[in-house]
């Protein structure tokens, strides 16, 4: 314990426990910062890319998760390092603002992490270092803005939004059938964009996934899909021109709030008691039928008596139907959630013009559509899968390409995939280099090598030689002044991403490296690490 006197002689303690706490100090406390963040980065290189691996993760409880998307790998791992707990931020941070380019922004960060260190080695003070970078890091997202296209697309031409979601999902496992995923994709956004505004609530896409059948088997479903059938068997499984009342009161007589008790002591008063009850049930079926019911979603659930009743006066019934549910069937059907029996009208009625059934396989699995609604602002996208690994797969690489089309419709502008973006960067960057004086250049330069790391990753993880394409790759980008030319990852044979159809947003990649930089200025420059000893 350090003990320090003050000017009257009375002892006074510094740093309580100071033994049972492990410091580290200056260049030695920034080197280990580096090296976790670097560790988490080398987890995620090789799943960059089109050839990327995915990675299995099992939860404590024993749920398996395989996944590509950065996001996800670094949610469930368990990191302890609180620097590494930073880059799971940083991931975080990017698929929540763009939903895409996860992975590559943690990738970036550990690039710059390692070329911060040879440059602290050197002795160039931490604060330079970080300086360099945030002009470098203006430098490329301003290169960015000058190599980017503006990208037409109108409802009726989305083949520049199909190309772009086919890019963010050619690097997921089901790469395979990215074609029909992405115009999925891009028809659900389109049918919920608001496109005035430029603006895309993805709360009103559902997206649902069910066991059985096979990939090709997913489909886009202009209406709600309610994973509840009938409530009872003979009710009829199609309705046509539906008009729904949508209930969140229990479909049972009221129970006084108090507690109460009810003597019977004769047959009779036990028959006018049922015979009360039924009379419940008779109105608040008559009551569904005078406004025009034909078909009654209900939050709660009701006894059989109920289901007898619904049945014999020919109204059929869902029950048991969540919230979030209600909310996008009312949104999608244009009706009101009533509370109450007493409020229910006619001009609270959804409409539908096609409400059915539909059981999957030999299972007794059945799911109820809600289609050709009159207010057609909420979908579902249904996915079907071999396992639950993969449907949970499909759900987050869907997830990507939604956001891509949205962040599309937001802002147009496209820069070209393949690393030909960073490549480009990083030539700018490396020629700016030269106008600064002072130390900072070297930082700059660093940055520029840093930002090759993406492509050379892409390279790497297609089975090429990395160093090799990449010189080659940078020469061609250099002698033909041409900022398309990326990694050939699928063998096509043509460097030219412009060819290849390989498209990122550009406002997904700013992000990326402004990100990436802003962390790593962080990491910079914390100089001491006080932490608990472990006991």
């Amino acid at each position: 314990m350090a003990l320090a006197f003050d000017e009257y002689g009375r002892p006074f303690i510094i740093i309580k426990e100071q033994g049972q706490k492990a410091r580290l100090r200056g260049l030695d406390a920034q080197k280990a910062n580096i090296s976790a963040g670097k560790a988490v980065a080398r987890i995620l290189r090789t799943s960059l890319g089109p050839k990327g691996m995915d990675k299995m993760l099992q939860s404590p409880d024993g749920d398996v998760v395989i996944t590509n998307d950065g996001a996800t790998i670094l949610e469930q791992m368990d990191v302890d390092n609180q620097i590494a707990k930073l880059m799971v931020e940083l991931s975080r941070s990017q698929d929540y603002e763009i939903g895409d380019g996860t992975t590559g922004v943690v990738v970036l960060a550990g690039a710059l992490l390692e070329q911060a260190e040879k440059l602290l080695e050197r002795g160039i003070h931490p604060i330079r270092i970080s300086e360099g970078y945030e002009m470098a890091s203006k430098l490329s997202v301003e290169h960015l803005e000058s190599i980017s296209q503006k990208f037409e697309f109108s409802v009726t031409n989305i083949e520049p939004l199909v190309q772009t979601c086919m890019t963010t999902l050619s690097s997921k496992i089901v790469n395979r059938c990215k074609r029909a995923l992405a115009e999925i994709a891009v028809k659900a956004v389109l049918a919920v964009a608001d496109l005035e505004r430029k603006d895309v609530n993805l709360e009103l896409i559902k997206v649902e996934g069910k066991v059985g059948g096979k990939l090709e088997d997913t489909e886009l479903i202009y209406g709600i899909l309610v994973d509840k059938d009938m409530s009872h068997p003979q009710m009829p499984k199609r309705i046509e021109d539906a008009n729904i009342a949508i209930l969140t009161c229990p479909f049972e007589p009221p129970k006084p709030k108090t507690k109460h008790k009810i003597d019977i002591d004769t047959v009779e008063k036990f028959q006018t008691l049922r015979q009360q009850e039924q009379n419940y049930f008779d109105d608040m079926v008559q009551k569904c039928k005078d406004v025009g019911a034909t078909l009654v979603i209900c939050q709660w659930g009701f006894d059989d008596e109920a289901n007898h009743l619904l049945m014999h006066r020919n109204l059929p019934a869902v029950r048991w139907v969540g919230g979030v549910e209600l909310e996008l069937i009312a949104i999608a059907t244009g009706g009101r959630i009533v509370p109450r029996f007493q409020e229910l009208t006619t001009e609270k009625l959804g409409k539908a013009g096609l409400v059915r059934e539909k059981s999957f396989g030999t299972t007794k699995d059945r799911m109820l559509y809600i289609e050709h609604c009159a207010n057609s602002r909420a979908v579902t996208i249904f996915i079907r899968g071999g396992n639950k690994m993969m449907i949970e797969e499909t759900k987050r690489s869907l997830h990507d390409a939604l956001c891509v089309a949205r962040n599309l419709i937001r802002n147009n502008s496209i820069v070209y995939g393949g690393g030909s973006a960073e490549i480009s960067c990083s030539i700018a960057v490396e020629a700016a280099a030269d106008r600064y004086p002072g130390v900072e250049q070297y930082a700059i330069r660093s940055f520029a090598e840093a930002l090759d790391s993406i492509p050379m990753a892409l390279a790497e993880n297609s089975g090429l030689p990395p160093i090799d394409t990449l010189t080659a790759v940078k020469s061609q980008q250099i002698k033909e002044g041409n900022p398309y030319c990326g990694i050939d990852c699928n063998d096509v044979g043509t460097n030219n991403m412009r060819e290849q159809n390989v498209f990122e947003t550009l406002i997904g990649k700013q992000q990326q490296i402004l990100l990436a930089t802003q962390v790593v200025k962080m990491i910079l420059k914390i100089d001491d690490v006080i932490t608990p000893a472990e006991y």
